[in-house]
């Protein structure tokens, strides 16, 4: 059968719809293939553009680049744009033809800008130059995801997005710290807003970051900066937003954090320690880091799941000692890493939980710990409403490991399942000896069964 070029059969807008999947240097290089492809990559009605890779990323070739893409069917549009162009150069021009793009309409935009520190002769300071996202992006109709990474932006005035329900901001520069604010709250159907803080502010003004809406629904802090996570500037985060259902706090980007009528939560993920300053647990006596915990304690009990890191743990550990922690009316689900010296905290968090069904705990063990522990005290979802728990990264099942799984199979009256995540690292006690120790405790608990969860951990 002789070889056909069923690709070039198909219609020419089924061809620009699989072109726009490809980053736009991929689909420049379809124009060599025949006359009929010669001009199809500028149909496409996407542009996914790194400017590193165009040779030694001359600006005039860029620029010229854009520019016979916009003027061959102006009436078109881009429905996708994604520009890459974080680097240490400045693109004279390049903010203009943004600016068109904005104006063609798209539906998903994401734009990676740069911060420039130029030297000035006449004091030998390094002065910042931030690359601005253009003022036609705030009056966008059609933008229904955006994201901006590195840009500035700068006093919008009018704000109205009406489309938009998905916005991601990295490392962005304000102008003033109010901007945000204003422009969340020009973006009515907002849904999804990501957030990840810039650590190295360009102006004093941007100390409080507001995000109030009406619409929104998700919001995220997400890990980025581990051991860097550290600014000279104090900032404070204040979240108002009555419908949001799932918050995510993962790392200590903000120095105070408070929240406001966040009564249709459902899921929060803290993986903060509500830092003093960078790897700094707060210290007890510290009365205005106290009323903040509390206050954000109390401005998330009506949460109904809620997922800790080990680091949030020793927080409310610290907090417990001196405050207390509100309960948890509604809580029915629980995941939560405890260092293994806190397991004595276990039994009065879980307290503070009364109506909990799902446990899924992860013990970190040291094996140079010495210090023996009990776990003794009953919570009152222990006598109730815990049906179900899960013991994550299991390895070697010592003692310890044993005690946790006891304490659970003892004193949970109602609990109708304990299931066993055992890693696949080598070990020296076999699965079948672990559930065979398990079962014997099992006898004493009939009602619930022992379940192992193979292949789960790595």
């Amino acid at each position: 059968m002789p070889w056909r070029d069923r690709i070039s059969e198909l219609p020419e807008c089924l061809i620009t719809k699989i072109l726009s999947y490809l980053p736009t240097k991929h689909s420049v290089k379809t124009s060599v293939l025949s006359t009929r492809w010669k001009n199809l990559w500028l149909t496409v009605p996407s542009l996914l553009l790194n400017c590193h890779d165009f040779p030694y990323r001359q600006d005039e070739v860029i620029l010229s680049f854009l520019d016979r893409l916009l003027e061959f069917d102006p009436d078109s549009r881009l429905l996708k744009v994604k520009v890459e162009c974080g680097g240490s150069e400045d693109i004279d021009g390049l903010r203009d033809r943004i600016s068109t793009v904005i104006q063609r309409g798209p539906q998903h935009l994401d734009v990676e800008s740069f911060t420039e520190y130029r030297d000035d002769d006449d004091d030998n300071f390094l002065y910042p130059f931030i690359d601005y996202i253009p003022l036609s992006l705030y009056t966008s109709r059609t933008l229904v995801s955006l994201t901006l990474t590195y840009s500035g932006l700068q006093d919008p005035g009018l704000v109205y997005m009406p489309c938009l329900k998905s916005m991601t901001l990295v490392k962005v520069h304000f102008l003033h710290a109010a901007d945000l604010e204003k422009l969340v709250s020009g973006c009515p159907a907002l849904e999804d807003l990501t957030l990840i803080r810039n650590m190295n502010p360009i102006y004093a003004d941007e100390k409080v970051m507001r995000v109030r809406s009406r619409s929104l629904k998700r919001f995220r802090v997400p890990f980025s900066h581990g051991k860097r996570c550290r600014s000279s500037v104090k900032y404070t985060l204040e979240i108002d937003a009555p419908v949001l259902e799932r918050m995510t706090l993962g790392e200590d980007h903000y120095d105070i954090i408070m929240v406001k009528n966040l009564t249709s939560l459902f899921t929060v993920d803290l993986g903060i320690k509500f830092v003093v300053e960078f790897g700094v647990f707060f210290y007890p006596g510290d009365l205005p880091k106290r009323n903040e915990i509390r206050y954000f304690l109390s401005g998330i009990s009506s949460v109904k799941h809620m997922i800790i890191s080990d680091k949030t743990v020793k927080a409310f550990e610290l907090y417990s000692n001196v405050g207390m922690i509100p309960k948890f009316n509604n809580l029915s689900r629980l995941e939560a890493v405890f260092p293994f010296k806190l397991l004595q905290f276990l039994p009065a968090f879980l307290e503070c939980c009364p109506n909990l069904k799902h446990l899924i705990l992860e013990v970190y063990y040291s094996r140079e710990m010495e210090d023996a522990f009990e776990l003794t005290d009953v919570p009152q979802c222990f006598l109730s409403t815990l049906e179900c728990v899960q013991l994550k990264r299991i390895h070697e099942w010592e003692e310890e490991e044993m005690k946790v799984a006891t304490y659970f199979l003892e004193n949970a009256a109602v609990l109708k399942k304990l299931t066993l995540s055992l890693t696949n690292y080598p070990r020296y006690v076999s699965d079948e000896e672990i559930f065979e120790e398990v079962n014997k405790v099992t006898k004493r608990s009939p009602a619930c069964h022992i379940l192992p969860d193979w292949g789960l951990c790595e």
